[in-house]
């Protein structure tokens, strides 16, 4: 594994907590997002919880690319609102990332270990 394999998860990891804090802390450029999407207040709670939860995960070396992958596929949600409201460069952002945390997952796919949880 080289050394970009190991720092991009931690890039992957400090992107989505930073991003989900954002939502959870109730930025006012996260609230009006949100607003403008039609979405309720309680599903960027939701999303900024699953983000920040991801993010912490992703420091789980043995779950790591379940991380990766898991938040690759929630990115199809950003990337379907990006469309729908015409957000072109925000949809290109969520695309990037959605491609990145996929990468990340298929790095890490051979680190996956399931065995300490059943001890």
């Amino acid at each position: 594994m080289n050394a970009f394999s190991k720092y991009g998860s931690a890039i992957l990891t400090i992107i989505f907590f930073m991003s989900g804090a954002a939502k959870l802390a109730s930025l006012d450029f996260e609230l009006q997002a949100f607003e403008r999407w039609g979405y309720p207040l309680w599903f960027m709670y939701l999303v900024g919880f699953i983000e920040v939860s991801g993010a912490v995960v992703l420091l789980i070396k043995p779950l790591r690319a379940i991380a990766a992958a898991g938040l690759s596929l929630f990115m199809i949600g950003p990337i379907v609102t990006h469309v729908l409201h015409a957000e072109w460069g925000m949809m290109g952002v969520a695309l990037v990332l959605m491609l990145f945390a996929g990468w990340v997952a298929w790095q890490w796919r051979n680190m996956v270990s399931l065995a300490f949880l059943i001890k």
